[in-house]
């Protein structure tokens, strides 16, 4: 079965042996963003078709954003864009971003752990956390430690809520940011990145 088979997150509590909680594990931290990718990203906005499709957030909002906080973690961590994940036929797909540990032999190489996954949905945020945490479940078992954190984050551009899978828990936290409030939305994925280094 593949993720986007997972229609919300009842639908893999149901297949698979995990709890469910909510909670603020989240800690902004502080985030200096480029003025001209603010004025850049401001004007796409005002200017551009950006919420009409799934791509066109892709496209136009969440990849921006993930590239200007990648780009502080490029030495270690290297960004990746709809790049099949398979671990086994219930847990398969194609996860629209992952941040994952850069590979020592070269960039092309998708390199265990993966670390954090981005679903971008067109307002069903119920069904992008299905498919997110499925897309969790595979990256734990495919990197065979249930003990590291691996992140999740669903979006429709404007609103971005957090996840997080660790041992047999998936914690949602209870905040969620928004596009409004860049500077806190970047800083809150920013600590994502910060986490994920930890256990590199």
């Amino acid at each position: 079965m593949s993720f986007n088979n997972y229609k919300n997150i009842n639908d893999v509590l149901q297949q698979f042996p995990f709890s469910y909680q909510e909670d603020n594990f989240i800690k902004e931290i502080e985030f200096n963003i480029d003025p001209y990718f603010v004025n850049r990203l401001e004007l796409i906005i005002k200017e551009g078709i950006v919420f009409n499709s799934e791509y066109a957030i892709c496209e136009n909002i969440i990849s921006p954003i993930l590239v200007e906080i990648w780009l502080k973690y490029r030495e270690k961590l290297i960004l990746w864009s709809h790049q099949p994940l398979k671990y086994d036929e219930n847990l398969s797909g194609i996860p629209d971003y992952m941040i994952a540990q850069r590979s020592p032999r070269g960039k092309v190489i998708l390199e265990q752990p993966y670390l954090i996954l981005v679903e971008a949905k067109k307002d069903n945020f119920e069904e992008g956390w299905g498919q997110c945490f499925a897309e969790l479940i595979a990256v734990q078992k495919l990197n065979n430690n249930q003990n590291n954190i691996v992140f999740g984050i669903v979006s429709n551009g404007k609103i971005w809520e957090f996840g997080k899978l660790q041992d047999s828990i998936f914690t949602k936290n209870l905040k969620y940011y928004t596009l409004e409030e860049l500077a806190k939305l970047m800083g809150a994925i920013s600590f994502l990145f910060q986490e994920t280094l930890k256990q590199i």
